[in-house]
């Protein structure tokens, strides 16, 4: 195995270069952007560090091959001749996920099967063993087809990014993390600036802006499926660890603030920055968005209000809009960024018309990141 390997931080479409721009912060060059992720060359110590560091990346994959496959012999032959062995021991797990478009090898549980059959008769030969326990570490396989280009990757992450830690219920329809985490990055807050979200849910934009502001790793809360490989010793997960508790910074002085008009959601939201260790930094209150006065004349407002399904709830909905208006319209000092389901929200908010409307999916819902920026 050589000491530079390749990897796959992979991204939320349209969070594609606001990953890149955290790889590029984090030193790592020649990036390459592609639908759905970055490629990096990369070394073994790096799979710790972007696991325990990229805020808006869903996964971190290890690339192992990428190779063109019409037939699917030629997937067989061309999976069996990789070096297997190099990762996945004796008595490991490696399931397979694929996943296939337009391409000759249409179905993806043929691909799936296939690919297991492969790997297996790979590990047979060079661990001389007809029968595979799988009770160690867990190598999830991923095989994705696309225009007849197949490429296999191993998970290095295991439950998503998005899962942090520090979040044990939501509101309806939650962000999640990283997207909330894609959100900030996408604004034009900087730590140290007021930044408010007057519909505040389970807190998750707050809470992974003062992360952000504290320099404080996101999975520092959790663990990764690469950990228990053995090719990665335990000491550079431990290092890895160490360094990014020692790059957090002090907590912030009161400038991040959210409101809700459920006593729930209030409550939920300090538990969760609570469990985040960033309650020092947020202030939370209950208080309708209708009732939002503000007497700063410069801040950043992020928000992901409720989308409402039904003809009672956008009446209650278009008064939002009317009430985010009426008190932002002439504040020009301030950042307005609201993700919604509702293409009408900009003839409610009457400012300007959105310098950004970026289309995004939470879940299967299509939804808009309006963005206006801060004028002088």
């Amino acid at each position: 195995m050589t000491d530079t390997i390749t990897l796959i931080a992979t991204a939320k479409f349209g969070l594609e270069n606001v990953v890149r721009e955290e790889l590029a912060g984090l030193g790592y060059g020649r990036l390459r952007v592609f639908d759905g992720g970055v490629e990096l060359d990369a070394a073994l110590a790096d799979i710790p560090r972007l696991n325990l560091w990229l805020r808006s990346a869903d996964r971190v994959l290890l690339k192992v091959a990428e190779f063109e496959a019409r037939t699917f012999d030629e997937l067989f032959e061309q999976t069996k001749a990789l070096p297997w062995e190099e990762w996945i021991g004796v008595d490991g797990r490696f399931p397979i996920i694929a996943k296939s478009v337009q391409s000759l090898l249409r179905s993806a549980r043929s691909c799936q099967s296939i690919v297991k059959k492969a790997v297996v008769e790979r590990l047979k030969a060079h661990y001389h063993t007809d029968w595979f326990p799988e009770t160690g570490a867990e190598y999830v396989i991923q095989v994705s087809v696309r225009y007849d280009v197949v490429t296999l990757t191993l998970d290095t992450s295991g439950a998503g990014l998005h899962k942090r830690g520090y979040r044990a219920a939501a509101v309806e329809a939650p962000l999640k993390e990283t997207f909330a985490a894609g959100l900030v990055l996408l604004s034009q807050w900087q730590p140290g600036e007021l930044l408010i979200d007057p519909m505040c849910g389970s807190g998750t934009i707050l809470i992974e802006a003062a992360l952000l502001a504290r320099n404080i790793a996101p999975g520092l809360q959790r663990d990764f499926a690469a950990e228990d490989w053995p090719i990665i010793p335990k000491t550079v997960w431990r290092e890895a660890r160490e360094t990014a508790r020692a790059a957090q910074l002090p907590p912030t002085e009161g400038l991040i603030a959210g409101y809700d008009v459920m006593e729930t959601a209030v409550l939920l939201s300090q538990a969760n920055a609570q469990k985040a260790g960033v309650a020092d930094d947020i202030t939370f209150a209950q208080k309708d968005v209708r009732d939002l006065w503000i007497d700063r004349q410069n801040g950043v407002l992020i928000s992901n209000p409720p989308y409402g399904v039904r003809m009672d709830e956008f009446q209650a909905i278009n008064q939002v809009y009317i009430s985010l208006n009426k008190t932002f319209r002439k504040k020009w000092g301030w950042s307005v960024n609201i993700l919604t389901a509702d293409e009408k929200f900009p003839d409610y908010f009457k400012r300007s018309r959105p310098d950004r409307a970026r289309r995004f999916y939470n879940g299967r819902i299509p939804v808009h990141y309006y963005q206006y920026d801060a004028k002088p």
